[in-house]
């Protein structure tokens, strides 16, 4: 069997206990040893349920940097602190997966990749809806050509009424903004790669806190309290390409709006269109003068990205991460592309303040 990767887990709060540790134990290609959070018993707790029986943990990263047996490092922090734990831990030889959004600033996700270029590690982000179903068959599809000349595409990150409430989603300086760079991230990131199209011409965009103060009102996650509740509850954007092609951007926590869904794109080509209704497909088009609308039954056939995948997008975000350390396999979230998501959406919120269009 061959020799498994040795990784080391630096936040150990709701991320890394809800995807990263239980995914990665399932690929059975890489034990977690090391384990750093600033409160101890979360990195103490995370060790007993996913560590080796002598895994270490610490309160300070640095020290768990230190570790040269280390060959791997998950940066499951708060989004302030993701670039300068990324670039140290590149540095210190490791391989990175850092959580989305890559960084709070354009400037901090160019000096990420500009160490994982220096370094010769390997730099990830875990934009992990990528590896949805309803992801891979229309970016199978857009890639066959099917769609034709992708021209306009709409980024949807709605949700009607599901503020998080816990951590510090709600904390400008630790996050650097609110639905935008929380969820909005994931929509945008998985409208750039379906149009691989990572060249912007300039961006428009309103950031809003219009129900910030109404505490309580139904949010799926409880109240909250509005004196905490420091970022934008909405946001949304105009993007222009270079090639003239637009992306409207959606992005909210609390929004009156019935139908509301995250994660989630609708593409219009020259030849077909496609979006995600209902968290499946539907391709449409006109064939000999007559309209269609095909809506594929992912449940059945299709190829896995990996054995032991089980269909798990986040499984599968993680065999992607550990075979490329191990194969030398290419990796699906490049970090060159991610920070074309960041520039955006540092763009949109000085749009936002200046009420002028960012050029770029």
């Amino acid at each position: 069997m061959a020799k498994k990767l040795r990784a080391g887990i630096i936040g150990c709060g709701g991320i890394a206990n809800g995807k990263h540790m239980p995914c990665l134990a399932k690929t059975g290609k890489a034990d977690m040893v090391a384990f750093c959070d600033i409160i101890e018993e979360r990195a103490v707790t995370a060790a007993k349920e996913y560590g080796t029986p002598d895994a270490k943990t610490y309160t300070c990263y640095k020290e768990l940097l230190k570790d040269n047996t280390l060959d791997m490092v998950y940066v499951l922090t708060p989004n302030k602190s993701h670039s300068f734990i990324t670039i140290d831990a590149l540095e210190s030889g490791k391989h990175v997966m850092c959580e989305k959004p890559m960084a709070k600033t354009a400037k901090e996700a160019h000096a990420m990749v500009d160490a994982a270029k220096r370094t010769g590690k390997l730099l990830t982000i875990g934009y992990q809806t990528r590896y949805q179903a309803p992801s891979q068959y229309i970016k199978e599809a857009i890639d066959r050509g099917d769609l034709g000349d992708i021209y306009f595409a709409k980024a949807h990150a709605l949700r009607r009424r599901a503020v998080p409430t816990w951590g510090v989603f709600l904390n400008e300086e630790e996050q650097g903004g609110g639905p935008l760079i929380d969820i909005g991230t994931h929509a945008l990131d998985l409208t750039l790669w379906y149009m691989n199209n990572y060249k912007v011409k300039s961006v428009m965009a309103n950031v809003y806190k219009k129900l910030n103060e109404n505490g309580v009102c139904g949010n799926a996650f409880g109240p909250w309290n509005p004196k905490e509740f420091t970022v934008e509850d909405s946001a949304f954007g105009f993007i222009t390409m270079e090639d003239g092609s637009t992306i409207i951007l959606e992005s909210s926590w609390a929004i009156n709006m019935i139908e509301a869904f995250e994660a989630r794109a609708t593409l219009c080509g020259t030849k077909a269109g496609a979006d995600m209704k209902d968290g499946g497909v539907r391709i449409n088009g006109d064939d000999m003068g007559r309209l269609y609308v095909k809506e594929p039954n992912l449940n059945a056939g299709g190829v896995a990205f990996y054995d032991g995948a089980d269909g798990d997008p986040n499984v599968a975000e993680q065999f992607t991460f550990v075979n490329a350390i191990i194969d030398g396999t290419p990796l699906v979230v490049l970090p060159e592309q991610a920070v074309v998501v960041t520039e955006i959406l540092e763009a949109m919120y000085k749009s936002s303040e200046t009420g002028k269009l960012v050029e770029f």
